[in-house]
């Protein structure tokens, strides 16, 4: 099969020929439709992620059809539409696995980094990891989903119920994310890069009541501010915004050194938080969510082997919106 292969010799991908994976007991077969590109994707090609499995097909944000079932595979059928996010495994038995925490595991797997990816026409999936989609997106709208929905909606989530939201870097992630949270009734307030004008315009028409530039200070006092920009000087932008009580959640996988801020930032019971990966539960919720609204989803499509390019308009701010690979007739 035709696949993007990454072996950290070089920061690009290489468009190669590679042996058809074949489905383990557990896992399924999948003809990949279409794979999103993440900004994780992009700290994996430039370095930023240590000890990957080499040489890896990135991606994780794959949306196919099931063509094979492994030993033992239950609950899918061959033909079926499937999404495999970012955590693609755990152990099951530590203490993490063992008290709902299994995006914790210090043995998990991760698609596109650690296990093999959607960059590729076919790929193998834990069919535990597995989700269905919800049928009114597209391949190519249903991709941002699996992660940038998953990981905006588990980062949301960690802001409890407060009700004025910041969101520090408005691209796939917080597109999604600003929608989900005016479904819950809750204020976005969107932060971008300055001057970037065609962001702040999609901020407002999918229902912010403010847009500006991350360095700029909001109309109102936040509860919370979501961080998907990996930039560490964020947070004590983000830590001034924030009202008594507070918190600062850094969405991102990785993120550049924070800066140091005098206590006064933090102190009012202010928080820091991080997430880490997502849980299957944090999954089906969010695929609940996207299921009984329809979200609009900003992509610009990709082919297979323009990969590179995508990973480069991402890296320079060139998108708006999720970057999607299109594989198979997505």
């Amino acid at each position: 099969m035709r696949a993007m292969l990454f072996d950290s010799s070089v920061l690009q991908l290489r468009d190669m020929q590679v042996p058809d994976p074949v489905p383990a007991a557990g896992q399924l077969l999948i003809d990949v439709h279409a794979c999103g590109v993440c900004r994780t994707d992009l700290h994996l090609i430039d370095g930023e992620l240590p000890h990957p499995k080499r040489p890896v097909i990135p991606g994780h944000e794959i949306v196919g059809t099931v063509a094979e079932l492994g030993e033992g595979v239950s609950g899918f059928a061959v033909g079926e539409r499937v999404g495999v996010p970012w955590l693609g495994h755990t152990c099951g038995v530590c203490r993490f696995c063992t008290t709902r925490r299994e995006n914790l595991c210090d043995a998990a797997g991760f698609t596109g980094y650690t296990l093999d990816g959607g960059y590729a026409e076919r790929t193998v999936a834990d069919s535990r990891y597995c989700f269905a989609l919800p049928p009114h997106y597209s391949d190519i709208e249903a991709a941002p989903l699996l992660c940038a929905g998953l990981i905006g909606y588990r980062t949301l989530a960690m802001a409890g119920d407060a009700q004025r939201i910041g969101i520090y870097g408005f691209g796939a992630a917080a597109h999604i994310v600003a929608q989900v949270a005016r479904h819950q009734g809750r204020s976005v307030y969107a932060f971008t890069r300055r001057g970037d004008v065609a962001a702040q315009h999609l901020a407002m028409r999918l229902g912010a009541k403010w847009a500006g530039s991350s360095e700029d200070a909001p109309p109102d006092e936040l509860d919370a501010a979501l961080l998907f920009a990996p930039v560490g000087a964020l947070v004590p932008l983000a830590l001034k915004a924030v009202a008594k009580g507070g918190v600062v959640v850094c969405g991102g996988i990785h993120m550049s050194d924070i800066p140091s801020f005098p206590y006064a930032f933090l102190w009012g019971e202010r928080r820091v938080v991080s997430v880490a990966n997502l849980t299957r539960e944090d999954g089906l919720a969010f695929m609940r969510i996207a299921a009984e609204t329809h979200l609009e989803l900003h992509t610009r499509t990709y082919a297979l082997g323009d990969a590179n390019r995508a990973l480069a308009d991402l890296r320079e701010g060139r998108l708006s919106g999720a970057a999607v690979l299109s594989v198979r007739g997505a």
